[in-house]
């Protein structure tokens, strides 16, 4: 897509959905300003936070619209790669949370190179992704061998 294209996405979605979402927030604060039901005004004031969260992450996007000058990394490099992979289990992840009703993730990462995914002194890569599932209460796999590295995650999901 170049800057033209870019620029004009960024105007429509200003335009258009970004000022939609300040419009839904003007109107969940009148709402809650006139309810006396301290549970309704509550759950209102979570949609009211969800619309902000999602009216920065439209705005984030018109920022990177406008200012991005290069076009993607190309799908042949590393960067490029990781970006676009994150992206996508990003977005698996965000659909299962707020649409399967699940109550628990697993996600499987499996590769066939040459292994030794092993925790290191001094390489805290590891250990920082085995603290953060445990934040999240969950249990981490990893096996790794010369025939690759096998990772899982589980974690329980907050039931809606």
């Amino acid at each position: 897509m170049n800057l033209t294209q870019r620029v004009k996405l960024a105007q429509e979605l200003h335009d258009g959905i970004a000022q939609d979402l300040v419009g839904l927030g003007y109107g969940i604060d009148s709402l809650v300003s006139t309810e006396e039901n301290e549970d309704k005004r509550a759950h209102m004031r979570s949609l009211r936070f969800e619309i902000n969260e999602l009216l920065n992450k439209v705005r984030a996007e018109i920022l990177e619209l406008r200012e991005s000058r290069d076009e993607s990394p190309p799908l042949n490099s590393q960067s490029g790669l990781q970006e676009i992979l994150a992206k996508t289990i990003n977005e698996i992840i965000s659909n299962t949370l707020h649409h399967s009703s699940a109550t628990r993730l697993r996600v499987t990462i499996e590769d066939n190179g040459v292994g030794g995914a092993h925790e290191k002194s001094n390489h805290f890569g590891l250990q920082g992704i085995c603290e953060r599932i445990e934040l999240l209460n969950g249990e981490l796999e990893t096996t790794s061998d010369s025939t690759g590295t096998h990772t899982t995650f589980t974690i329980p999901l907050l039931t809606p």
